[in-house]
């Protein structure tokens, strides 16, 4: 068997704007697996701005990109714009239909949703943008990886860690993903908890919540129009 058939193709969506925790957490985790191919999929060739200024080269375009074994979409306020992106959409349900796993971490789960792929599928997304899920068609579970057939989802952000090696340990064991945990001292210990809007103090939650209200009003504004599409919603 050669290298290349032996090998696990698997594709992170890129797009101006994703938030790069997102795609670089579980990326890391899972190119330290030797089998796993890695590739960055994007519209062009083209260098992307994160959210956050770092910029990230795609090596496939949606039009190059071979089937791959695990689809997975990152989130961040760049998903704003897929969410009625008609040539996205159709790339993610086209590979959707053939890959293994189906999976995203934080808000890339809408994406999944408006490309028609969660409907009747329990998944989860970043705690601000929870309640959209249900207008898509998915059963909302509020847990860091939610797991429905070859449907693997992931919460907001650091939860893309905890996702990669959820996913590891089902494509190639628990030994292998425990020993990448270990390989990359994966031991969380925050000086703090306010990780969740439930455990951060009140006044910190409202400060966030203010902050991320605007992305938040139009994303509720692009999802009621991705489930008209779909038929989803009213």
């Amino acid at each position: 068997m050669t290298e290349r058939s032996s090998s696990i193709e698997i594709g992170f969506l890129v797009f101006p704007n994703v938030q790069q925790l997102d795609l670089t957490g579980p990326y890391e985790v899972l190119a330290l697996w030797p089998r796993a191919r890695v590739r960055l999929v994007a519209k062009t060739l083209d260098p992307v701005v994160s959210a956050t200024r770092l910029v990230l080269t795609p090596d496939e375009t949606y039009a190059g990109c071979p089937q791959l074994d695990v689809l997975c979409i990152p989130g961040g306020v760049g998903i704003n714009a897929l969410l009625t992106d008609a040539e996205t959409l159709a790339f993610v349900r086209r590979q959707g239909e053939g890959a293994r796993y189906v999976t995203s971490v934080c808000t890339g789960a809408l994406v999944l949703g408006a490309a028609g792929l969660l409907r009747g599928r329990r998944a989860t997304t970043h705690w601000a943008s929870h309640h959209l899920l249900k207008p898509l068609g998915a059963i909302p579970v509020r847990e860091r990886v939610v797991s429905d057939g070859k449907l693997m989802t992931g919460g907001g952000v650091t939860a893309g860690i905890d996702f990669a090696l959820a996913l590891v340990a089902e494509l190639a064991g628990r030994d292998i993903a425990e020993a990448i945990q270990l390989n990359l001292e994966y031991a969380p210990a925050p000086p703090f908890h306010a990780g969740s809007p439930e455990t951060a103090p009140t006044a910190v939650a409202e400060v966030v919540r203010s902050r991320l209200a605007p992305i938040v009003k139009e994303r509720e504004r692009l999802v009621a129009e991705a489930a008209r599409s779909l038929g989803a919603g009213p």
